[in-house]
């Protein structure tokens, strides 16, 4: 299938957000509309509390919106239940977290291997043991979460999003918890993984500075999103 509608793996239709609190019904957000094409790098900006985490949440199939439809790799997760969704998410989807979400029990060769075996992957050591070498922890497989530093328990973040092959990378903040000089090198590595292996990335950043590498920036403000100018596409 070569047709243009086949390379959309994201898309989302007049979607909205409201919550239920105890001073009424909040909106955080309504008629979202957006297409993401296989292979894109997107950033999605905007400050505190407008909602891109949330967005995130429901661009990936985390949580249903209240209205409108969302659609990937051709799934509308409306239409599905909850096991449904998780294993669409388990087919097509890997994250990134701030916060690295690294299962402390487990050394940093098992946290590659336990979404490998999730999904069946009979090589499943071999191959994670391949992405940590990738991304440079090749002496680091026996060590556990709090042996490692931030940066390297990011990079295992990246080699177990890796190594299941995803459609869709989302990276909520990656750097955030990172010096400077540690964050730029993770990001490096991030874009370079993702170009070599075409995934598509969805990036939720507070830096202009990272938004601007990205092939297209959405900005989430007052409830509405809307596309900004990125240099991104000056880089390739």
């Amino acid at each position: 299938m070569n047709g243009p509608v086949s390379e959309i793996i994201l898309s989302a239709q007049d979607v909205a957000k409201r919550f239920d609190t105890q001073a009424g019904t909040l909106e955080l957000f309504s008629n979202i509309s957006l297409q993401i094409q296989r292979g894109e790098t997107v950033a999605i900006t905007g400050p505190s509390g407008a909602g891109k985490s949330t967005l995130l949440s429901l661009l990936a199939g985390l949580d249903l919106a209240t209205e409108g439809s969302i659609t990937i790799a051709g799934q509308a997760t409306h239409q599905l239940d909850e096991k449904a969704r998780a294993e669409l998410r388990s087919r097509h989807i890997s994250f990134v977290f701030q916060t690295f979400h690294l299962l402390p029990e487990l050394n940093a060769l098992e946290n590659v291997i336990l979404p490998l075996e999730i999904r069946g992957t009979t090589d499943a050591p071999d191959k994670a043991r391949s992405w940590l070498q990738q991304v440079g922890l090749g002496e680091r497989l026996d060590h556990h979460p709090a042996e490692l530093s931030g940066g390297e328990q990011q990079r295992v973040a990246i080699a177990r999003a890796f190594a299941t092959e995803p459609d869709l990378l989302f990276a909520d903040e990656p750097t955030g918890n990172l010096d400077e000089h540690t964050g730029e090198a993770i990001i490096e590595q991030l874009f370079q993984l993702n170009r070599d292996q075409n995934t598509t990335l969805v990036l939720i950043t507070h830096d202009n500075h990272l938004a601007a590498r990205c092939d297209r920036r959405l900005h989430l403000h007052n409830g509405e999103l809307k596309e900004r100018r990125t240099a991104g596409a000056l880089h390739d």
